[in-house]
């Protein structure tokens, strides 16, 4: 994996991290509820969540290349068919609810905090189909076992970074005041670039 290709992936998946959605709420609702511990077990649990769905659409990705290079071809144009779709639907999303008015307060341990940030990864069956549609952008039949490590590594570090980065700065004050007033905003340019990024892929 070239360093443009890392830094290409580096940055889809920070938007995808940052798009306001029910994992960053579960995150903040424990911040509120529990505290900065429970918050930043919830994060890298669900960082460990995605890095599973990123394992199996990576490794599922290798062998399908070296069986059929058409169906591979299929799944990249699927897979920036895809992108486009998340792109129309960010720009066309309005404002999302606070963590106060979608989930009641709950008291609960550090453990079933992970496993609450764990499940809504786990769980979330459009993960596999984002992560389809990335990284058939980025693998290729020579890519050996250290690119696919790198890009899995990436995710996780990536998804639990962001949550952890919200927690520690994000999660009381003007800041989160400021980040859920301009989520619309937020949707709007993650959605444009995930359709530039779409058409991208079409036309190279």
């Amino acid at each position: 994996m070239t360093l443009v290709s890392w830094f290409s992936l580096v940055a889809i998946c920070c938007l995808g991290a940052i798009s306001p959605g029910p994992s960053l709420a579960v995150v903040l609702k424990q911040a509120t509820d529990n505290g900065r511990k429970h918050a930043l077990a919830t994060s890298w649990f669900h960082a460990i969540g995605v890095g599973l769905w990123a394992f199996a659409c990576i490794f599922g990705l290798a062998i399908i290349i070296t069986q059929s290079q058409v169906l591979f071809q299929a799944i990249t144009w699927a897979g920036a068919g895809y992108l486009a779709y998340l792109g129309i639907q960010a720009i066309r999303a309005g404002k999302a609810t606070t963590v106060s008015e979608s989930l009641p307060k709950q008291q609960t341990t550090l453990w079933k905090a992970g496993m609450e940030g764990a499940m809504i990864s786990i769980l979330n069956p459009k993960l596999a189909i984002f992560f389809i549609a990335i990284f058939s952008q980025f693998i290729s039949v020579d890519a050996s076992f250290m690119d696919q490590a790198i890009m899995i590594a990436t995710v996780v570090i990536i998804d639990g970074g962001w949550y952890s980065l919200v927690v520690l700065l994000l999660a009381k004050g003007p800041v989160l005041n400021w980040l859920k007033e301009k989520n619309q905003a937020v949707n709007r340019v993650t959605g444009a670039i995930f359709i530039l990024l779409a058409i991208r892929v079409v036309t190279f």
